[in-house]
Protein backbone atom coordinates (compact mmCIF):
# COMPACT_ATOMS: atom_id res chain seq x y z
CA UNK A 1 0.00 0.00 0.00
CA UNK A 2 1.09 3.57 -0.35
CA UNK A 3 0.82 6.44 1.56
CA UNK A 4 -1.62 9.61 0.03
CA UNK A 5 -0.03 12.06 -1.65
CA UNK A 6 -0.93 15.53 -0.80
CA UNK A 7 -3.17 15.18 -3.78
CA UNK A 8 -4.67 12.81 -2.71
CA UNK A 9 -6.48 14.19 0.67
CA UNK A 10 -10.30 15.01 1.11
CA UNK A 11 -10.95 18.22 0.30
CA UNK A 12 -11.49 20.75 2.99
CA UNK A 13 -14.97 21.32 2.26
CA UNK A 14 -15.84 17.56 1.91
CA UNK A 15 -19.76 17.08 3.09
CA UNK A 16 -19.35 15.18 6.73
CA UNK A 17 -23.02 15.11 6.94
CA UNK A 18 -23.24 11.33 5.80
CA UNK A 19 -20.30 10.77 7.62
CA UNK A 20 -21.69 11.99 10.84
CA UNK A 21 -25.04 9.95 9.70
CA UNK A 22 -23.00 6.80 9.75
CA UNK A 23 -21.06 7.50 13.23
CA UNK A 24 -24.69 8.43 14.69
CA UNK A 25 -25.58 4.84 13.75
CA UNK A 26 -22.64 2.59 13.80
CA UNK A 27 -20.20 4.24 16.24
CA UNK A 28 -17.74 4.61 13.92
CA UNK A 29 -17.31 6.05 10.16
CA UNK A 30 -14.11 6.24 7.63
CA UNK A 31 -13.23 9.42 6.54
CA UNK A 32 -10.70 8.99 4.46
CA UNK A 33 -7.87 10.40 3.73
CA UNK A 34 -7.22 13.23 5.05
CA UNK A 35 -3.21 13.70 5.58
CA UNK A 36 -0.73 13.91 2.65
CA UNK A 37 2.81 11.98 2.93
CA UNK A 38 5.07 15.41 3.94
CA UNK A 39 2.74 15.58 6.95
CA UNK A 40 3.12 12.17 7.99
CA UNK A 41 6.74 11.96 7.80
CA UNK A 42 7.00 15.17 9.77
CA UNK A 43 4.45 13.01 12.37
CA UNK A 44 5.98 9.38 12.28
CA UNK A 45 9.64 11.57 12.83
CA UNK A 46 8.37 13.55 15.84
CA UNK A 47 7.03 10.01 16.97
CA UNK A 48 10.63 8.56 16.85
CA UNK A 49 12.06 11.31 18.61
CA UNK A 50 9.71 11.18 21.51
CA UNK A 51 10.08 7.71 21.95
CA UNK A 52 14.12 8.09 21.62
CA UNK A 53 14.06 11.09 24.13
CA UNK A 54 15.73 13.25 21.67
CA UNK A 55 12.32 15.40 21.82
CA UNK A 56 11.26 16.21 25.31
CA UNK A 57 8.29 18.02 26.79
CA UNK A 58 7.41 17.99 30.85
CA UNK A 59 4.52 16.00 31.91
CA UNK A 60 3.98 13.45 28.48
CA UNK A 61 2.75 9.96 29.67
CA UNK A 62 4.82 6.97 28.32
CA UNK A 63 3.71 3.40 28.49
CA UNK A 64 6.41 0.66 27.42
CA UNK A 65 4.53 -2.10 25.49
CA UNK A 66 4.74 -5.70 26.57
CA UNK A 67 6.86 -8.35 24.93
CA UNK A 68 4.54 -11.04 25.43
CA UNK A 69 1.53 -9.69 23.41
CA UNK A 70 -0.75 -10.17 26.68
CA UNK A 71 -2.61 -7.00 27.80
CA UNK A 72 -2.70 -8.27 30.96
CA UNK A 73 1.40 -8.22 31.34
CA UNK A 74 1.55 -4.25 30.57
CA UNK A 75 3.32 -2.40 33.17
CA UNK A 76 1.62 0.90 34.68
CA UNK A 77 2.93 4.12 36.37
CA UNK A 78 6.84 3.37 35.03
CA UNK A 79 6.54 6.39 32.34
CA UNK A 80 9.39 6.95 30.39
CA UNK A 81 11.84 3.94 30.87
CA UNK A 82 14.67 5.23 28.61
CA UNK A 83 15.32 5.08 24.39
CA UNK A 84 13.15 2.63 22.96
CA UNK A 85 10.69 2.61 19.91
CA UNK A 86 8.60 -0.28 21.70
CA UNK A 87 6.60 2.38 23.64
CA UNK A 88 2.59 1.40 23.18
CA UNK A 89 1.14 4.90 23.33
CA UNK A 90 2.44 8.61 24.15
CA UNK A 91 -0.26 10.72 25.61
CA UNK A 92 -0.34 14.58 26.02
CA UNK A 93 0.59 14.85 22.10
CA UNK A 94 -0.81 18.58 22.34
CA UNK A 95 2.64 19.63 24.29
CA UNK A 96 4.36 19.12 21.00
CA UNK A 97 3.78 21.19 17.71
CA UNK A 98 3.95 18.79 15.26
CA UNK A 99 1.24 16.76 16.85
CA UNK A 100 -0.87 20.69 17.53
CA UNK A 101 -1.16 20.75 13.85
CA UNK A 102 -2.75 17.54 13.43
CA UNK A 103 -4.81 18.12 16.45
CA UNK A 104 -6.24 21.17 14.97
CA UNK A 105 -7.01 19.95 11.39
CA UNK A 106 -9.06 22.44 9.77
CA UNK A 107 -11.25 19.28 8.72
CA UNK A 108 -11.25 18.03 12.62
CA UNK A 109 -12.70 21.29 13.50
CA UNK A 110 -15.54 20.82 11.14
CA UNK A 111 -16.25 17.78 12.50
CA UNK A 112 -16.06 18.53 15.78
CA UNK A 113 -17.83 21.98 15.60
CA UNK A 114 -20.70 19.77 13.95
CA UNK A 115 -20.74 17.32 16.70
CA UNK A 116 -19.31 19.43 19.84
CA UNK A 117 -21.66 22.67 20.99
CA UNK A 118 -19.78 25.68 22.14
CA UNK A 119 -16.00 25.87 23.26
CA UNK A 120 -14.32 22.20 22.27
CA UNK A 121 -11.06 20.79 24.43
CA UNK A 122 -9.30 17.68 24.77
CA UNK A 123 -9.62 15.11 27.16
CA UNK A 124 -6.13 13.34 25.61
CA UNK A 125 -4.37 12.93 22.62
CA UNK A 126 -2.56 9.52 22.41
CA UNK A 127 -0.18 8.11 20.08
CA UNK A 128 -0.70 4.17 19.86
CA UNK A 129 1.77 1.75 18.36
CA UNK A 130 2.72 -1.29 17.77
CA UNK A 131 5.93 -2.25 17.05
CA UNK A 132 6.51 -4.45 13.97
CA UNK A 133 6.40 -8.29 14.82
CA UNK A 134 4.82 -6.98 18.19
CA UNK A 135 2.52 -4.74 19.53
CA UNK A 136 -0.39 -6.15 22.41
CA UNK A 137 -3.52 -7.57 21.80
CA UNK A 138 -6.02 -4.35 23.09
CA UNK A 139 -9.18 -6.63 24.62
CA UNK A 140 -12.76 -5.26 23.54
CA UNK A 141 -12.90 -2.13 25.75
CA UNK A 142 -14.63 1.26 25.68
CA UNK A 143 -13.39 4.46 26.34
CA UNK A 144 -15.39 6.32 29.09
CA UNK A 145 -16.90 5.69 32.16
CA UNK A 146 -16.36 6.46 35.97
CA UNK A 147 -12.43 5.78 35.54
CA UNK A 148 -12.14 8.90 33.18
CA UNK A 149 -12.92 11.08 36.16
CA UNK A 150 -15.38 13.13 34.55
CA UNK A 151 -19.01 14.91 34.93
CA UNK A 152 -20.14 13.68 31.44
CA UNK A 153 -18.53 11.17 28.84
CA UNK A 154 -17.13 12.85 25.90
CA UNK A 155 -18.83 10.95 22.63
CA UNK A 156 -16.17 11.86 19.48
CA UNK A 157 -12.40 10.58 18.80
CA UNK A 158 -10.83 10.77 15.56
CA UNK A 159 -8.29 8.73 14.93
CA UNK A 160 -5.46 9.05 11.75
CA UNK A 161 -3.17 6.20 10.67
CA UNK A 162 0.20 7.38 10.34
CA UNK A 163 1.20 3.74 9.01
CA UNK A 164 -0.35 1.61 6.73
CA UNK A 165 -2.85 -0.84 8.81
CA UNK A 166 -4.15 -3.77 7.21
CA UNK A 167 -5.71 -6.80 8.70
CA UNK A 168 -2.42 -8.66 9.75
CA UNK A 169 -1.29 -5.30 11.56
CA UNK A 170 -3.63 -5.07 14.19
CA UNK A 171 -6.54 -3.13 12.68
CA UNK A 172 -9.14 -1.30 14.22
CA UNK A 173 -11.73 -4.14 15.19
CA UNK A 174 -15.39 -2.45 16.11
CA UNK A 175 -18.62 -3.68 16.95
CA UNK A 176 -21.06 -1.70 14.69
CA UNK A 177 -23.80 0.18 16.67
CA UNK A 178 -22.76 -1.64 20.20
CA UNK A 179 -22.48 2.31 21.39
CA UNK A 180 -26.01 2.59 21.37
CA UNK A 181 -26.15 0.45 25.03
CA UNK A 182 -24.16 2.68 26.36
CA UNK A 183 -21.16 1.70 29.06
CA UNK A 184 -21.16 -2.01 29.54
CA UNK A 185 -20.03 -0.88 33.22
CA UNK A 186 -20.15 2.08 35.08
CA UNK A 187 -16.18 1.62 35.18
CA UNK A 188 -15.99 1.56 31.96
CA UNK A 189 -12.63 0.02 30.01
CA UNK A 190 -12.06 -3.70 29.50
CA UNK A 191 -15.48 -5.02 28.74
CA UNK A 192 -16.28 -7.88 31.51
CA UNK A 193 -16.55 -11.45 29.79
CA UNK A 194 -20.18 -12.18 30.71
CA UNK A 195 -21.31 -8.78 28.67
CA UNK A 196 -19.37 -10.33 25.32
CA UNK A 197 -21.09 -13.28 25.93
CA UNK A 198 -24.07 -11.25 25.09
CA UNK A 199 -22.65 -11.32 21.32
CA UNK A 200 -21.60 -13.09 18.79
CA UNK A 201 -18.40 -10.92 18.35
CA UNK A 202 -17.05 -13.58 15.43
CA UNK A 203 -20.06 -12.78 13.72
CA UNK A 204 -20.68 -8.53 14.59
CA UNK A 205 -17.05 -7.66 14.45
CA UNK A 206 -16.16 -5.58 11.79
CA UNK A 207 -12.27 -5.24 10.93
CA UNK A 208 -11.16 -1.54 9.91
CA UNK A 209 -7.93 -1.27 8.16
CA UNK A 210 -6.70 1.69 6.69
CA UNK A 211 -3.38 3.03 4.97
CA UNK A 212 -1.45 5.81 6.21
CA UNK A 213 -3.19 9.07 6.04
CA UNK A 214 -6.60 7.70 6.28
CA UNK A 215 -8.96 9.02 9.06
CA UNK A 216 -11.86 6.94 11.26
CA UNK A 217 -14.18 8.67 13.59
CA UNK A 218 -14.66 6.15 16.51
CA UNK A 219 -17.45 6.71 19.09
CA UNK A 220 -15.87 6.22 23.00
CA UNK A 221 -18.76 3.94 23.85
CA UNK A 222 -18.50 1.69 20.66
CA UNK A 223 -16.56 -1.80 21.39
CA UNK A 224 -13.59 -1.83 19.41
CA UNK A 225 -10.15 -3.28 20.42
CA UNK A 226 -7.08 -4.37 18.24
CA UNK A 227 -4.86 -7.88 18.09
CA UNK A 228 -1.22 -8.07 17.51
CA UNK A 229 0.98 -6.73 14.14
CA UNK A 230 2.51 -9.57 12.47
CA UNK A 231 4.18 -7.32 10.03
CA UNK A 232 7.54 -6.00 9.67
CA UNK A 233 6.97 -2.43 9.98
CA UNK A 234 5.49 -0.22 12.38
CA UNK A 235 1.61 0.62 13.06
CA UNK A 236 1.09 3.98 14.57
CA UNK A 237 -2.35 5.97 14.83
CA UNK A 238 -3.43 9.07 16.96
CA UNK A 239 -6.30 8.99 18.55
CA UNK A 240 -7.72 12.72 19.41
CA UNK A 241 -10.90 12.77 22.14
CA UNK A 242 -12.55 16.29 21.86
CA UNK A 243 -15.15 17.36 24.06
CA UNK A 244 -17.18 20.28 25.34
CA UNK A 245 -15.21 22.92 27.53
CA UNK A 246 -18.08 22.66 30.18
CA UNK A 247 -16.67 19.05 30.92
CA UNK A 248 -15.41 18.81 34.78
CA UNK A 249 -13.00 16.92 36.24
CA UNK A 250 -14.40 14.73 39.22
CA UNK A 251 -10.87 13.72 40.99
CA UNK A 252 -10.76 14.47 44.19
CA UNK A 253 -7.14 13.37 45.39
CA UNK A 254 -5.41 15.71 43.19
CA UNK A 255 -6.54 18.81 41.84
CA UNK A 256 -9.36 18.78 39.29
CA UNK A 257 -8.01 18.66 35.57
CA UNK A 258 -7.87 21.47 33.62
CA UNK A 259 -8.28 20.82 30.25
CA UNK A 260 -6.36 21.89 27.26
CA UNK A 261 -8.85 24.06 24.75
CA UNK A 262 -8.23 23.38 20.93
CA UNK A 263 -10.54 26.04 19.48
CA UNK A 264 -12.67 29.52 20.97
CA UNK A 265 -16.34 29.09 20.75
Amino acid sequence: MMPCSNADVVPMDLDIEPILARYREDGFARVGPVIGEEMLAELRARAEAMMLGEVVYPGLFFQHDTTTGKYEDLEYKKGYVGPSLNYRKIEKLEKDPVFLKLIRHPLFERVARAWISGDIVLYRAVLFHKAPRGGTVLPWHQDGGSYWGLDRNPTLQIWTALDDAPEDAGCLEIIPGSHTGGLATPLGGVIPDHVLQTRDLAADKVLVPAKAGDVVLVHNHVWHGSGLNRTDKPRRGVTVCYMTAETRCLRKKRSPREFFRVWGG
